[in-house]
């Protein structure tokens, strides 16, 4: 999955209540200003910060050296320096009557970061050199095998995505973990000096802290995010059900069991969070509507630029305006051939609100197309939000920000990618109409156990509950048990496969993916009434749509500015999350499963 990062600082939280009681004020101490003054001094200082952490750190993703390393420490340094006393400051004002926007404000700074600091200069700087040390340790991996070649995630991905040999694919699999055991020592430091951190601002650890960020208490946010994983895990359960039949007969039940869980390396992906690489195995239908983009692309001689441009016409097809000039002088669109970089996409907010910017390495391939829409709806909520004080500058919540561009990508239809010449012909059945919804679930269905463990993970490591000498051991325990995946060769403690993820080294919260794939289905069907589209939801596509585009962006507009249920409202009517529209959309493809499946031993 990709990522968000803007100079403006990642602003997840939005539970707005005071967290603890504050001792009585020392009378002795220096007074603060009022707090909508002091409210208004952190949002100046955040805008000067933001500039100063957006450049460094798109450098250090961008050039990635020695020289980059320390100076995107020193800029990370700077930032938990001002965040940690800021939030001292601020507990001046607990205790006092404030109207529920400064208090929002005041929880808003609180929940300022992902990774808060020690207030102790020493550990404030350990923990922002290993927040960079570990990204670049990822950035930079290679795998070299015993016949002296080397390869990064550029030569192993397409090993996963494209082989059908066990041995090839087990070799490609293992190799790539090779470069995360160097982490692990960092990565326990940095459990450490963040719950530390954590600690200091009022949380029992980081992932309490994370899991305030939702407009309520971090205990009822779990049971949120459990009861829609409870709403959307029979589809999954039966798509893995399907998929492992499938998979047993191409690679034989001594590999694949058609019981248990199935082998994480035979998945089409380095980390088998998404399965549409495997599409040829599973195909439904073999050769029915066949929509091959790549082919196109490449026969249209589609490069990175125009990609990019053909996904820009979709968002201001909706009546959003045109990306600013600088967005396509400060892109990086490509791989350069010269340096070090961090391929793994994600867009930014750098040096001011309206300096936007997507990084990536482009190929002209369908999936990469897809990711572009992606990457656009975080740039759109960008400058949808651009005149909003810094701390509003984030989404409603950080689910928010994720499905965004994916609910366009779901205007992506077959009719939509023959209207803009990526396909030439359709084919109108219902075996057509299965095999296009087995493609789309096995990259949207297959994700969201994947989504709901990695923090899963991370909080039991925060809590304690999963200790330093259990990180792996708890890694595939929930990897089992969620996915039905198991390693296809022993692991030990001596590996530290989590940190084969970037998110993990990245230190990027995880659930805001898996709460996006359930609001992406809410949004497209918000928008698609908003069209006046009459149809299964699966056939619709809002481009064109301004009317779907008025209430989209009133929705980006509001940021973080308020409860994400007052946000959400704006464009769905509705208060809650939920996983009914998602149901709805693959509705053929369920029905199907359910008859193709009926037979089998499911679950693992």
């Amino acid at each position: 999955m990709t990522e968000t990062t803007w100079g403006r600082v990642a602003l997840a939280g939005l539970f707005f209540a005071v967290v603890g009681c504050a001792p009585a004020p020392d009378p002795a101490a220096p007074s603060e200003p009022d707090p909508e003054a002091f409210v208004a001094e952190v949002n100046a200082e955040l805008a000067a910060l933001g500039k100063q952490s957006g450049a460094a750190a798109w450098v250090r993703s961008t050039y990635i050296t020695e020289d980059t390393g320390v100076l995107a420490a020193r800029a990370s340094e700077d930032y938990l320096k001002f965040h940690s006393e800021s939030v001292a400051r601020a507990k001046a004002y607990e205790g006092q009557q404030l109207d529920a926007r400064t208090r929002r404000d005041l929880m808003l700074l609180k929940l300022g970061t992902s990774k808060p600091a020690p207030n102790d200069a020493a550990k404030r700087k350990r923990l922002a050199e290993i927040s960079v040390r570990m990204p670049g340790v990822y950035g930079a991996g290679k795998y070299c095998n015993d016949r002296g070649e080397c390869a990064g995630l550029d030569v192993l991905e397409p090993i996963m995505a494209e082989s059908r040999d066990y041995d090839e694919l087990l070799e490609a699999w293992t190799g790539w973990r090779t470069i995360s055991p160097q982490m692990r020592a960092d990565y326990e430091q940095f459990v450490e000096l963040a719950n530390e951190g954590a600690r200091e601002l009022g949380f029992g650890d980081l992932g309490e802290m994370w899991r305030s960020g939702y407009d309520m208490s971090a205990d009822q946010f779990r049971a949120e995010a459990k009861a829609l994983w409870d709403q959307v895990s029979p589809l999954y359960e039966q798509l893995h059900c399907y998929v492992r039949d499938r998979l047993a007969d191409t690679y034989g039940e001594d590999k694949v069991p058609r019981d248990g869980p199935i082998p994480a390396h035979l998945l089409g992906n380095m980390w088998a969070q998404q399965w549409g690489e495997i599409y040829d195995v599973v195909e439904p239908y073999p050769g029915v509507a066949d929509l091959d983009v790549d082919a196109a692309l490449q026969e249209q001689n589609y490069t990175a630029e125009s990609m990019t441009r053909n996904a820009e016409s979709f968002f201001t097809s909706l009546g959003l305006p045109q990306l600013p000039d600088t967005f396509w002088a400060r892109s990086m669109l490509r791989k350069p051939a010269d340096r070090e970089v961090i391929c793994h996409a994600s867009a930014w907010q750098v040096l001011d609100p309206n300096d936007v910017r997507i990084k990536m390495c482009i190929e002209p391939i369908q999936e990469h197309l897809t990711t572009i829409y992606h990457e656009l709806g975080h740039i759109y909520y960008y400058l949808a939000y651009q005149d909003k004080p810094p701390l509003y500058q984030s989404g409603a919540h950080d689910g928010f920000h994720e499905a965004i561009g994916d609910a366009i990508t779901l205007s992506m239809t077959p009719t939509y990618l023959q209207s803009i010449g990526l396909v030439d012909s359709l084919e109108d059945s219902d075996k057509a109409t299965i095999n296009t919804q087995m493609k789309m679930a096995l990259d949207k269905i297959a994700f969201l156990p994947f989504g709901k463990l990695i923090d899963e993970w991370r909080w039991d490591v925060f809590a304690g509950e999963i200790p330093p000498d259990r990180y792996n051991a708890g890694w595939w325990a929930l990897r089992t048990q969620y996915q039905g995946i198991a390693p296809p060769v022993k692991r030990s403690e001596a590996n530290f496969d989590p940190g084969a993820k970037y998110h993990i080294p990245g230190n990027v919260p995880y659930t805001r993916y898996f709460l996006s794939f359930i609001l992406q289905f809410q949004f497209q069907q918000a928008l698609c009434d908003a069209a006046g589209f009459d149809g299964p939801l699966h056939e619709c596509s809002v481009f064109g749509s301004k009317q779907a585009g008025e209430p989209f962006w009133a929705m980006l507009q509001a940021g973080a500015s308020e409860p994400w249920p007052d946000t959400l409202e704006k464009l769905t009517g509705t208060r809650e999350m939920d996983g009914s529209a998602i149901i709805e959309y693959f509705a053929p493809l369920i029905a199907w499963l359910e008859e193709r499946t009926q037979d089998q031993t499911c679950g693992w």
